[in-house]
C-alpha cells in the first residue's frame, strides 16, 4: 500500500509563489494610479458641454447646472477675452450684473451661457432692475453670446417682449453724430432728461446679440444700403447713419456724395463710407407712388397716381439692400377724406376710401418690384408702421404726449393696424421675396420717445410731436433687429421663415 505525500512547500517553490502575489498587487497599483490621471476633470468635463459646432446648439448652459460638478466654479474658470464689459443699472440707481461678451479662445466655442439671479442674490443691495411692459421685476439674465447664439435665436419671436432699463444705452453719443437733424435732436432742443435713450428691447425667449457697427459696415462693404419712404423713415435712415458712425476712426471719411446737409426740406441723401466703399441713402417717397397733379374743374390740383411708382424709382433699383415704408401721410386729412384725390390714369375719382386706395398703390409697388428688381442682387424689406402717441387731438388740433417719461406697461391698441395687414396680404403674393419689418407693436410702448414740445427750436408748444422720434432713441431697436434679419438672409435663411417666425408676421 502506497503512502500519501505530505501536503508542504520546498524553498524555491515558496519564493516563486512569493514573487508572483508580490508582482500581482505592484501591476494593480500601477494600473490603479494610470486609470485615476487619466480620467478628466470637473473643467475638463465642462468644456465638453461648451466646445460645440456651430450648426447644433445644445442648451443653454446655466449655472445651476454646474452645481452638481463643483459649489466654486465661476466664469472665471474658462479662459477667454473680454471684448466689452458693460454693467446695467436699476431705475433706482443700483447696479446689476456686468454683461460681458467674450470671444473664443483656442478652441473653444460658446453656446448662451445663462446666469439667472435677483439682486439679492449678487449683492447687498435690495434693490432689484425694473421690467416695464412686459409685467416682469426683479430678474436679470446675463448672456454671453456668440454666432451659435445667434443661431439659436432664429427660433424666438423678435417682436415679443418688453424693455429694460439699461445704462450701457446709447449705442452712439449724440453729440459724435452729425446726422441727427434739429426735429429728431430733442436733447439739443432742451429735453432734460434722457432716459428715453435707455431703453433696450428684450424679446422673450432669447436674447439679441448687442450691436456691432464693424460686422454690419463689413456686410454691407462695396454695397448700397438704401431707405425709401416717409419720414418717419429717415428717422430710422437717420439712426443707421450714426450707429454706423460710431466705427469710424476718422468722421471726415464719411460724406454726402453731393454735399448736402440733412434737413427736414430736402429728401434725396447718399452717406458714403469711404474705408467700405458702401453707401447709405434715403430718398423721399410719402406713399411710394407718384404725387402729381390733375384738371379738377378749372383748378389743377393735388393727386396722388395710385396707379404708377414714384418717379425717382430708377435710383433705387440698382441698390442692394431696399427698405421701404409707407404709412404716416396716408392719416392726413386730405387722404382719409379721398375727395377728387386719387388718379388712375386720367381718372380722378370723386371719392374713394383711404384702404382701397391705399391698397392700390402697394399694389402698384409690388408689380414694380417683381418686374425691375433683380432678386439675385437686390434683398428688399418694408418697414410696418409706426405708432402715434398724441392725447386729446391729433398733430394740429392740440394733441401732446409731453407728460410722458416712461413707457407704458401696456399697449394702447388692441387690434393689429389694418394697415399692416394689407401690407402683409400683397406681399404675400408677391414673386419677390419681402422681409417684414414689423416694428408695430414693440414700438406701441415708447410713448416717451416722441420729440413732444422738443422737435423744434422755434416750435410752438401747442404744437407737438408725437409721431417722429427722439435720437438716439427708438429707431435704433429697429435697425438692431433690422440688421439682425439682414445677417439671417446673408446666410440663407428664407424671408418667408423669418416673416413667420422672427418677425410676429401672419
Amino acid at each position: 500500500m502506497e503512502r500519501q505525500r505530505s501536503f508542504s512547500f520546498k524553498p524555491t517553490r515558496l519564493l516563486v509563489f512569493s514573487f508572483t502575489i508580490f508582482s500581482s498587487i505592484l501591476f494593480l497599483s500601477t494600473f490603479t494610479i494610470w486609470l485615476t490621471n487619466s480620467t478628466p476633470s470637473i473643467h475638463q468635463h465642462t468644456h465638453l458641454h461648451l466646445n460645440t459646432s456651430s450648426s447644433v446648439g445644445p442648451p443653454p448652459l446655466t449655472l445651476q447646472s454646474l452645481t452638481s460638478f463643483t459649489k466654486n466654479f465661476t466664469l472665471s474658470d474658462v479662459k477667454v477675452p473680454t471684448l466689452i464689459d458693460r454693467t446695467q443699472k436699476s431705475l433706482s440707481g443700483s447696479k446689476s450684473e456686468p454683461v460681458r461678451h467674450h470671444a473664443a479662445a483656442s478652441n473653444v466655442n460658446f453656446t448662451a451661457m445663462q446666469v439667472y439671479g435677483t439682486s439679492s442674490e449678487r449683492g447687498p443691495s435690495n434693490e432689484r432692475n425694473k421690467v416695464v411692459a412686459g409685467g416682469l421685476v426683479g430678474k436679470t439674465k446675463v448672456s454671453i453670446l456668440n454666432k451659435v447664439e445667434q443661431k439659436r435665436v432664429k427660433g424666438c419671436d423678435l417682436t415679443k417682449g418688453y424693455w429694460v432699463f439699461d445704462e450701457s444705452y446709447p449705442l452712439y453719443a449724440k453729440d459724435l453724430c452729425p446726422f441727427i437733424d434739429e426735429g429728431f435732436d430733442c436733447e439739443g432742443n432742451g429735453r432734460l432728461d434722457r432716459n428715453y435713450s435707455k431703453w433696450r428691447w428684450q424679446p422673450k425667449g432669447c436674447d439679441l446679440p448687442r450691436f456691432n457697427a464693424t460686422k454690419m459696415l463689413e456686410l454691407i462693404r462695396g454695397k448700397r444700403l438704401v431707405f425709401v419712404g416717409d419720414s418717419i423713415n429717415r428717422n430710422q435712415w437717420e439712426s443707421m447713419l450714426c450707429m454706423l458712425l460710431s466705427a469710424i476712426k476718422d468722421p471726415k471719411r464719411v460724406y454726402e456724395t453731393h454735399g448736402r446737409k440733412i434737413t427736414k426740406e430736402k429728401g434725396n441723401y447718399s452717406f458714403r463710407f469711404l474705408d467700405y466703399q458702401c453707401t447709405v441713402e434715403y430718398y423721399v417717397s410719402h406713399f411710394l407712388v407718384h404725387e402729381s397733379k390733375a384738371r379738377i374743374g378749372q383748378k389743377r390740383r393735388p393727386t396722388l397716381r395710385i396707379d404708377a411708382i414714384d418717379h425717382g424709382s430708377s435710383i433705387w433699383r440698382g441698390a442692394d439692400i431696399l427698405i421701404f415704408n409707407t404709412a404716416h401721410w396716408w392719416s392726413h386729412y386730405k387722404t382719409k377724406a379721398g375727395i377728387y384725390y386719387y388718379q388712375e390714369g386720367s381718372v380722378v375719382h370723386p371719392q374713394l376710401n383711404v384702404s382701397t386706395a391705399f391698397r392700390k398703390a402697394l399694389m402698384t409697388w409690388a408689380s414694380w418690384v417683381d418686374k425691375r428688381i433683380d432678386r439675385r442682387k437686390t434683398k428688399v424689406f418694408f418697414r410696418s408702421s409706426a405708432p402715434s402717441h398724441f392725447r386729446g387731438g391729433d398733430w394740429n388740433s392740440g394733441g401732446h404726449c409731453r407728460e410722458a417719461t416712461l413707457p407704458l406697461n401696456e399697449t394702447i391698441s388692441s387690434t393689429y393696424p389694418e394697415k399692416n395687414i394689407i401690407v402683409e396680404e400683397i406681399i404675400k403674393q408677391m414673386k419677390t421675396p419681402v422681409t417684414i419689418l414689423n416694428i408695430t407693436s414693440l414700438s406701441e410702448y415708447r410713448i416717451d420717445g416722441h420729440p413732444s414740445i422738443y422737435g423744434r427750436k422755434t416750435r410752438s408748444p401747442r404744437i407737438q410731436d408725437c409721431s417722429h422720434w427722439c435720437l438716439p432713441g427708438v429707431p435704433d431697436t429697429w435697425n438692431e433687429l433690422g440688421i439682425l434679419v439682414i445677417n439671417d438672409i446673408a446666410q440663407g435663411n428664407s424671408p418667408e421663415l423669418i416673416n413667420k417666425i422672427r418677425l410676429g408676421n401672419r
